[in-house]
């Protein structure tokens, strides 16, 4: 009795032979494009149909992308324009405090220039702070007793006198600066060498010059220098300019009006002068009995003030 094969078995010969001859078409069809190009013409239709295809298949992953590119790019230069700024900001204000530092110490320089040109003891001091009093123009410096401060000294830096020690601590003290109202300091005309005062008259108001005639020899423009007759200012330091004249023939008085010289709000260090006549009036003599040469007032030879020259 014969056996046939089995369905499955039947089936897939013709199967495999097919797959065989596919196999066999697609290696020489591969064969000849590769050796005489045949399949290019084929390629390049096919190519010019389905770019189209491709390009509208990838639009939203491209879409996609784009955005989140954009978006980094954006957050990206969010934060660096953020960190830009700050940077700028710092070199800012490094630049702001190099130009401080900067004249600040040229202040010193002529702080200390001042104080090899005087005779009498002298005192750096640094403005800590105006006490908040809306009527006086007062400064609060730090030396007190326990520094060598007294009461009265006069405080001036290299322009000229800005004030006088009113109240004192341990270790600070206060300065009545010349615009205090009723504040006054001796002082003589450097042109002609006419004596008067100078009182304040409030905070922002100009500096009077009172208890002068109508025939008095001034003009705008002099320099009025201390005259050292109270014993409290050395002489020969400038305190104030004439700005304005208004004369009064009737009553025989002259309303004469004044700026000072030294700038209060501008610098922070100054020179408190330890000043005593006496000592200076002793030093004098033995100067004289030595034969060395006396100067007791090196701002004598100021005549016009800063920046009038």
């Amino acid at each position: 009795m014969r056996h046939s094969a089995p369905p499955l078995f039947r089936q897939g010969i013709p199967a495999l032979v097919k797959l065989i001859v596919c196999l066999s078409i697609s290696i020489a069809l591969m064969l000849i494009d590769f050796r005489f190009k045949a399949l290019d013409p084929i390629r390049n239709n096919l190519n010019w149909v389905l770019r189209p295809l491709e390009y509208i298949m990838m639009a939203p992953r491209n879409l996609i992308e784009a955005s989140s590119d954009y978006f980094t790019t954006r957050g990206t230069l969010d934060q660096e324009n953020r960190e830009m700024k700050a940077r700028q900001a710092e070199l800012s204000l490094l630049a702001t405090q190099s130009e401080y530092l900067q004249v600040e110490n040229q202040n010193l320089r002529q702080l200390m220039d001042l104080q090899k040109q005087v005779s009498f003891k002298t005192l750096p001091v640094e403005i800590l702070f105006n006490p908040p009093n809306p009527i006086s123009q007062r400064v609060v410096i730090n030396r007190g007793t326990d520094d060598g401060l007294k009461l009265g000294n006069p405080i001036a830096n290299d322009d000229g006198i800005l004030g006088q020690v009113v109240r004192i601590y341990d270790h600070s003290a206060e300065v009545s600066l010349l615009e205090d109202r009723d504040f006054a300091v001796p002082v003589q005309v450097a042109r002609n060498g006419l004596r008067a005062a100078v009182f304040g008259a409030g905070r922002g108001n100009p500096l009077e010059l009172r208890y002068l005639p109508v025939a008095s020899d001034l003009e705008v423009g002099d320099v009025l220098l201390t005259s050292g007759i109270d014993g409290v200012y050395p002489p020969g330091f400038a305190v104030a300019i004439i700005t304005r004249i208004e004369r009064n023939a009737d009553k025989n008085s002259s309303n004469v009006f004044c700026e000072p010289v030294a700038p209060v709000n501008r610098y922070r260090q100054a020179l408190a002068f330890l000043y005593d006549p006496k000592w200076e009036a002793k030093a004098s003599t033995s100067s004289n009995k030595t034969g060395a040469p006396v100067n007791n007032a090196p701002g004598r030879r100021q005549t016009r003030a800063r920046g009038m020259q």
